[in-house]
């Protein structure tokens, strides 16, 4: 049975309550590219997007989505619009006047991009901080009450701040504050037409911190919608995999109102994913129950059926998500009731699954994020490109982003990172430590991978 929400009201749909779990993607179009970007959305939006989110990075981006909303409606598309802004909190002012959901990152809307130093805080300079949140956060509120626009607190693993690490550690514990600090907030100030998301990169630290959440907003007498999504999931069949593992373990536990499959393609191609998903929660839930029931000797024997090889590969990951992460079992059979596929194939999907799991490691683990109008360089091509050059290289993780926002952070978990850092420029990592800035953007891969054969040898 899913989790009874109040309903925040998104423009002409509502998200929570009784209400059908919502499906959405983001633009990867400069949002100052009006005919861009509406040409996109319709992408979306023609593919079965309930939502569409642009990046607005400042003040001409946020202006530039009542230009991107007019056309829209001026073409017969009502689909709701949701404004993304980091950094400068002003723009989300803004932004509130032209979308109907603005989406705010508790982690930089306040305090200053991450630095991963160490602070100290006695009890009074935190409460301090908490304050000047509230100052900045109130006057928002109001705009939303005043324009009737949703607002997405968006808790990113990669972005939490210097402040929430330096009291909480990189915990579960510390992302769910970040939210709740924001989220307290909005209670004392009777706006309900919130939504939550806490997404990560690491399909185990994003399932644990979202039960969390759930935990202590119950506690706190909070019932509000919740997005689900796995943020840089990556691309192709890992891509899949590893979103329908993380979101479905949790759709198969009742938690979620509204998700996004971060694809690391074109954004249309993330529906017909997030749709799927959506449609195999009654049979995913009965196939993790039985799978529940008959764990032997430390593993689990998954049998499925399904019409194609995307849908048998979603059901499976979605089936044994929740099983895996919780560690009842670290050990994979999985059987074909259609004969779609050879067992050398089947062996291949149950690893991918353990490896999503983060259970057993038996390729390279790309972190890539889907790419928005902030990535300034080619984003596919260089996906394909280095995973042609470092596919062989088993256990090794690298992470591909398109920006700053979560480059760094999402990076944590893994040994290094190709972050762009401007148009054109790129930035390189080892774990969380930038080793090389504004690389040329043609000269990056070779750079990345003359590092990576230095530090191996």
């Amino acid at each position: 049975m899913r989790r009874k929400t109040i309903t925040a009201h998104v423009g002409n749909i509502a998200i929570g309550g009784d209400n059908p779990i919502r499906i959405q993607s983001m633009a990867t179009t400069d949002t100052n590219d009006t005919e861009g970007s509406v040409a996109q959305a319709k992408r979306i939006i023609d593919a079965g997007g309930e939502l569409v989110r642009f990046t607005t990075q400042g003040i001409r981006e946020a202006e530039n989505m009542k230009n991107i909303s007019a056309r829209l409606k001026a073409d017969g598309y009502n689909t709701p619009l949701v404004a993304d802004v980091h950094f400068t909190a002003h723009t989300a002012d803004v932004a509130a006047q032209y979308c109907e959901k603005v989406r705010i990152n508790p982690g930089n809307y306040v305090d200053p991009g991450r630095t991963f130093k160490h602070l100290e805080y006695t009890d009074e300079e935190y409460a301090a901080e908490l304050e000047k949140i509230e100052k900045k956060l109130v006057p928002f509120i109001n705009i939303c009450k005043e324009h009737h626009t949703a607002v997405r607190i968006g808790v990113n693993h990669g972005s939490l701040s210097d402040r929430i690490m330096s009291r909480y550690g990189d915990t579960p514990e510390g992302i769910v504050e970040s939210c709740m600090e924001f989220l307290r907030i909005f209670r004392r100030e009777q706006f309900n037409d919130v939504v939550i998301s806490i997404k990560a990169s690491n399909t185990v630290v994003m399932v644990t911190t979202v039960r969390l959440l759930v935990k202590t907003m119950d506690k706190e007498g909070m019932h509000y919608p919740l997005h689900l999504g796995v943020t840089e999931a990556g691309e192709g069949e890992d891509g899949r995999i590893k979103s329908a593992l993380g979101i479905g373990a949790l759709l198969t536990e009742g938690i979620g109102d509204t998700i996004r499959v971060s694809l690391s393609e074109e954004p249309e191609c993330e529906i017909p994913v997030a749709r799927k998903l959506v449609d195999l929660i009654p049979e995913c839930t009965r196939l993790r129950a039985e799978a529940e029931a008959g764990i032997k000797d430390d593993t689990i024997t998954l049998s499925i059926d399904a019409p194609d090889w995307e849908t048998f590969q979603l059901k499976a990951s979605m089936a044994v998500g929740a099983l895996l992460i919780d560690r009842k079992a670290t050990n994979l059979v999985i059987n074909d009731l259609q004969g779609l596929k050879d067992s050398k194939t089947l062996n291949d999907l149950a690893d991918a699954i353990l490896q999503a799991a983060r259970i057993k490691f038996t390729k390279t683990e790309y972190i890539s994020c889907p790419g928005c109008g902030r990535t300034l360089y080619n984003l596919q091509e260089t996906i394909a490109k280095i995973k042609a050059a470092t596919k062989d290289l088993v256990g090794l993780k690298i992470g591909i982003m398109g920006c700053i926002v979560n480059g760094p952070g999402e990076m944590a978990d893994a040994d290094y990172g190709y972050v762009g850092a401007g148009r054109g420029k790129i930035s390189l990592y080892r774990a969380k430590e930038c080793v090389e800035k504004n690389i040329p953007e043609e000269e990056a891969v070779d750079h990345l991978l003359a590092l990576i054969k230095k530090d191996r040898g």
